[in-house]
Parts: structure tokens; C-alpha cells; sequence
């Protein structure tokens, strides 16, 4: 097994099927329960300011080993991004000196040539299908108004006008939209204002957003879900980092900041609406974000945070803690997570007993929250920020598409000291054969095997 592939929840990440024959829980890696895209397939192009190749570029990040390094330069060396849209005013001015590798013209121009590079790609490449991706750098974020881009047609004319308030990542996202590719925005800026939003539903294709979630904030999820649940009210939560890579570089810009800023701080949000006893009032705890740009450090960042809570007869309780990682190696497997799950849903439609045909997913794909700091969610639906939630939501979608009931801990056999029901099995093959988007056979009959997450579930109607 490679390394490549450890850190990957597609692959190294597991699922429980039930309980079988003995009473023993069996779980499996999520890609032995459906198919998946190997990391293997995946064809990797695109853009960048910079017009350094990749084997020079990884030599100047200094995230690897020098003996990986080596072994990777003559993969690497010939691997030359594309040209890209730089604007100035979006991305921090100390950025200007990577900027030898750009698109000139209107953002009209730009923005039909993005779309050509996406065509020539899947072409030369013979792909069956691309998905972009936002790696780039933090923007700041860009006004959203009317007559600018507060719906698609606004959005599309702004473009055409080529008006200085369209960022280059809304522009990016225009192009993939208009080209049927997915598109994740994996930084914090408001790349998906209300005409990309539009765009999308009206192209009928996936959108995602928005900002990896790798180290602190997915700690913080964590931690504070903890707290909230076990009726312990946190008060105040201050969160420090510092790192040395270029991302810290282009955050050490004020309005640049000021994007990651926002999307760090919402994280805690649900969790406080989750409680009304701990938060009557839904006053938010005290919650401050702090970002330094430190050389030195490179690409080995600092997180360092203080959570102060309220507990029993007036007590404090502060829990400190400090977090050393390596940026770029947590945030590289998010971006093969991403992909491979956006791919997924890609496949994946629903079959209601009563409608004679098969929905796909909501344009906005919300199932990617886990990945993700700052979820885009459809309207009217709830912000999940807790991690659990979120991975239990793909857990039980992957398991719907096998014909699985969803997963809970109840355990509720073991606690009445019931008998098991021996072969019992939660989805029947004709149901499976008709609410399943895969294949039963490529479950290597793995599903004859499994009594069921028969823990208290009612079957569904159509079982």
C-alpha cells in the first residue's frame, strides 16, 4: 500500500455493514462498497501564475523528502501549468512576483480560454469526464450586488462587460459550469455568489465549497460537539496559527485574512444552536481567529487554541492545545477525497416509490461538508458543521446505495438480551434491484454475508 493512498477516506477510510453470524461488527473500506475512481486513474492538469514547472516547484514548497524528491523530478519536470487569470486587487500584492504565467484580454477572453483548456485536456487525455478544482490562493471577498452577479444572467453580462468586481475564481467557476464539469472551491473567498449559484441548477451541474478542512477547524468541530453534547458550555475560544508556505504569505494580507477569517469562525455555529439550555439566548461564544506569516516554519504550521467553558456550581474548565502539521500533506488527500466522492455523486440518483423518475443530487453538493470548512448548502437547508454528522452522512449514503439501512449505535439486541436473528438481511435483492444505482454483483457477495443494521430500524415501505 502506498503512502499516496493512506491519508484518502475513499480508500483507507472504513464503513460498518453489521453485525455477522457472530455477532461481530464488520466494516470495509467505503471503495470495496461501491465503485470507485482509484487515485491511480486520475489524470492531473491545470493553471497557475506561476509559470515554474512542477518538479522545480516542489524543490521550492520543500514539503517532501529530499529522497522522494529525486525519485519525483522526472515525473514532474515536464508537468507546466497552464496560463492563468491574475487580478491584482484580488490575491495579495506580495504575490506579484510568481505572476509570469498569465492570460491577457477581457475576462470574456479569459474566460472562453479557460473553457478551452478544460475541452483540450479531456480530449488529448481521452477522459470520460473532468472535475476543477480552486487550489489557488485565498481572495479577498468581492461585492455581491445587484446588476453585477446576483443572478446568472447579471453574472454572464458582468463577465461580457468585463467588470473589475468578478473575481478570477468566479470566472474559473463560470467556465467549468458552462463546460459540465463539477467545480469545488477549495479556498474561503465567496467564489459562489448567487449567479454561480444559479448557473449551476440551471446547467444542471455540481458545485462544492467552500475551503479545505485539514487541521485546526476540523479539530475545533471535534472538540466543541464534544462539549456542547457533554452540556458543557464553551464561552471562549481563541485559535492561533502560524505558518511560513505561500498560503500563509497571501494571508498576511489584511482583506486576504480577512476570507479565511470567516470561514474558521462559523464552525462552531450549529453546535451552539444545537443546545438552547447551554445557549438560551444563541449567544455565540467569544471567538477570535489569528493568522501569522512566519518564513521560517515553511510549510510545518502551528495551531495553537484555548477553549474556556462554563461548568457545574459556576466552575471554568480551559482545555489548551497545540498542533504541529505539515499543510500542504493535509490538504493534498482532501483534494483526492473531493474528487473522487464529487465523481460519485456524479452516478448516484434516487428513486422515489411514487415518482416514475430518478433525481440526482441538489447542484450543491452538501455531502461534501466533511471535506470542507465553510459548507454551501441549498437554500433552506441546515449548515452541519459537527464532523461526525458529516461523515455519517456519506457513510449512509454509500450504504443506501447497497440497499443498507442507515448505521446508528443503538445496539439494541445486546441491551434487551434478545436472541439474533440469524441470515436476517435489512434489503431484499428485489429491492436492491430497484432503489440500487450499483451493480449488487460488485459486492462480491460480500451483502450475503451481513445480518444488518437491524438495530431498532423499521424496514421502508417498500421492503
Amino acid at each position: 500500500e502506498s503512502e499516496f493512498t493512506k491519508a484518502v477516506v475513499s480508500t483507507q477510510s472504513t464503513g460498518g455493514l453489521g453485525m455477522n453470524a457472530r455477532g461481530e461488527e464488520v466494516h470495509v473500506p467505503f471503495n470495496d462498497l461501491i465503485p470507485m475512481v482509484h487515485p491511480n486513474d486520475i489524470e492531473i492538469d491545470g493553471w497557475d501564475i506561476s509559470s515554474m514547472n512542477m518538479a522545480d516547484a516542489m524543490e521550492r514548497a520543500r514539503v517532501l523528502d529530499y529522497a522522494l524528491q529525486k525519485q519525483l523530478r522526472p515525473h514532474l519536470e515536464k508537468m507546466v501549468p497552464r496560463p492563468s487569470i491574475y487580478c491584482p486587487d484580488f490575491i495579495a500584492a506580495n504575490q506579484g512576483t510568481r505572476a509570469d504565467n498569465v492570460l491577457s484580454g477581457t475576462k470574456q477572453e479569459m474566460m472562453q480560454k479557460i473553457r478551452e483548456d478544460i475541452r483540450d485536456f479531456k480530449e488529448k487525455k481521452n477522459l470520460d469526464k473532468v472535475i476543477v478544482l480552486w487550489t489557488a490562493n485565498t481572495e479577498r471577498f468581492c461585492d455581491v450586488k445587484e446588476g453585477l452577479n446576483t443572478s446568472a444572467e447579471e453574472l454572464l453580462n458582468s463577465i461580457q462587460q468585463n467588470e473589475e468586481e468578478v473575481s478570477p475564481s468566479s470566472i474559473f467557476a463560470v467556465a467549468s459550469i458552462l463546460e459540465g464539469c463539477t467545480y469545488i472551491n477549495g479556498s474561503p473567498q465567496n467564489t459562489f455568489v448567487p449567479g454561480v449559484i444559479e448557473l449551476a441548477e440551471m446547467e444542471g451541474v455540481y458545485i462544492a465549497g467552500d475551503d479545505f478542512k485539514s487541521g485546526q477547524t476540523k479539530y475545533k468541530s471535534v472538540l466543541v460537539d464534544f462539549l456542547v453534547g457533554a452540556g458543557i458550555k464553551p464561552v471562549s475560544i481563541v485559535s492561533y496559527n502560524h505558518l511560513g508556505n505561500n498560503d500563509g504569505k497571501n494571508l498576511s494580507s489584511p482583506k486576504q485574512f480577512r476570507s479565511k477569517e470567516i470561514s474558521k469562525s462559523n464552525v462552531v455555529d450549529d453546535m451552539v444552536e444545537s443546545n438552547k439550555v447551554l445557549y438560551p439566548d444563541s449567544k455565540k461564544p467569544d471567538h477570535t481567529v489569528v493568522i501569522k506569516y512566519v518564513p521560517y516554519v515553511a510549510d510545518s504550521k502551528r495551531a495553537m487554541d484555548e477553549y474556556i467553558s462554563e461548568i457545574f456550581m459556576n466552575g471554568t474548565n480551559t482545555i489548551v492545545c497545540h498542533n504541529t502539521c505539515e499543510d500542504s500533506l493535509l490538504a493534498s488527500p482532501l483534494i483526492l477525497d473531493l474528487v473522487i466522492l464529487a465523481e460519485l455523486c456524479e452516478r448516484i440518483t434516487v428513486q422515489l416509490d411514487q415518482e416514475p423518475q430518478a433525481r440526482r443530487f441538489n447542484s450543491i453538493l452538501s455531502i461534501l461538508s466533511y471535506l470542507l470548512k465553510a459548507p454551501l448548502v441549498p437554500a433552506g437547508t441546515p449548515v452541519v458543521n459537527a464532523l461526525f454528522k458529516q461523515r455519517s452522512c456519506i457513510e449512509n449514503i454509500i450504504k443506501a446505495c447497497i440497499g443498507l439501512q442507515p448505521g446508528n449505535h443503538m445496539l439494541l439486541e445486546h441491551k434487551i438480551g434478545a436472541p439474533m436473528q440469524q441470515g436476517f438481511a435489512m434489503s431484499t435483492a428485489p429491492n436492491l434491484a430497484k432503489h440500487c444505482t450499483t451493480n449488487p454483483t460488485k459486492m462480491n457477495g460480500k451483502h450475503q454475508h451481513i445480518i444488518g443494521q437491524n438495530h431498532g430500524h423499521m424496514k421502508t415501505p417498500s421492503q
